[in-house]
C-alpha cells in the first residue's frame, strides 16, 4: 500500500506547480503537527510515569546528538542528491511505524490470525504515503521497507512465542507518547518553524522499551 500510494503521490508531484507543492508541504506540516499533538496528549493521559517521556526525549537527544545521527545521514544523502528526502522519510517512518495499529496489528495476525488491524493500518498508510510522496517524491517508497522490517520482526516474535506473547499496553502508550513528540518535531521542521533534527531524537523511542524490560526483570 505504501509503494502504491508513493507512486501515485510522486506522479502527482511531477504535475504540480511550485506554488501547489508549497501548499501540499504546508498541509503536510499542519497534518503532522495535529497527529503528533493528538498522539502525545491522548497517550500522556494513559501514562503510568508521566516523567518517563521527559527522560526519554532528553536521553534520546543526548545519544542522538552525541552520535550525530542526523549529520551522518544527511551527509550520506547529500552524496546521492537526496538531502531533502531525509526529513520526509523520517516523518514517514514515524507515521507508518509508531502507533497501536502498527505494533499490535502484527501480534494479532501472528497469534490469532486476525488481520483487521493490519488492513486498517495499510489503508491509513496508503493515503499518508500519497501526501508524503506528493511533497518529497519517489523516495518515500523506502518507508515500505522500514515498515516491513518493523512489523515483520514483531510478527516473527509473536509467532515464535505464540499466545503467550503480549506487549504491555503501558509500554505502548509510552512509546506512542514519545512518537507524538517526535511527530511534532517533524511538523515544525516541515513548516520551517524550527528544525529540531528529529533524526537525532529517534533513540528516544527505545528508552521506554528498555525501561519496561528492566522494570519487569527487577519486579
Amino acid at each position: 500500500m505504501i509503494v502504491a500510494g508513493s507512486a501515485i503521490g510522486a506522479m502527482l508531484r511531477s504535475r504540480l506547480s511550485d506554488r501547489l507543492r508549497d501548499a501540499v508541504m504546508m498541509a503536510l506540516g499542519l497534518i503532522t503537527l495535529v497527529l503528533g499533538a493528538n498522539m502525545a496528549i491522548s497517550n500522556l493521559a494513559k501514562s503510568e510515569y508521566p516523567v518517563l517521556f521527559v527522560v526519554s526525549v532528553t536521553v534520546g537527544a543526548i545519544i542522538g546528538f552525541g552520535l550525530d545521527i542526523d549529520g551522518r545521514i544527511s551527509r550520506t544523502a547529500a552524496r546521492h542528491n537526496a538531502s531533502h528526502l531525509v526529513e520526509g522519510l523520517t516523518t514517514a517512518c514515524l507515521l507508518f511505524c509508531i502507533g497501536t495499529l502498527s505494533i499490535v496489528g502484527p501480534v494479532m495476525s501472528a497469534t490469532i490470525g486476525d488481520n483487521t488491524m493490519l488492513f486498517t493500518n495499510a489503508t491509513l498508510d496508503f493515503f499518508s504515503s500519497i501526501i508524503l510522496a506528493a511533497s518529497y517524491g519517489w523516495g518515500i517508497m523506502w518507508g515500505a521497507g522500514v515498515l516491513f522490517c518493523w512489523q515483520g520482526t514483531i510478527w516473527l516474535l509473536a509467532k515464535f512465542a505464540g499466545s503467550s506473547f503480549a506487549i504491555p499496553e503501558a509500554m505502548l502508550s509510552e512509546v506512542a507518547l514519545v512518537g507524538g513528540v517526535l511527530l511534532l518535531s517533524s511538523g515544525l521542521a516541515i513548516l520551517k518553524i524550527k528544525d529540531c533534527r528529529t533524526v537525532n531524537l529517534l533513540p528516544a523511542l527505545a528508552v521506554p522499551v528498555v525501561f519496561y524490560i528492566v522494570k519487569n526483570l527487577i519486579w
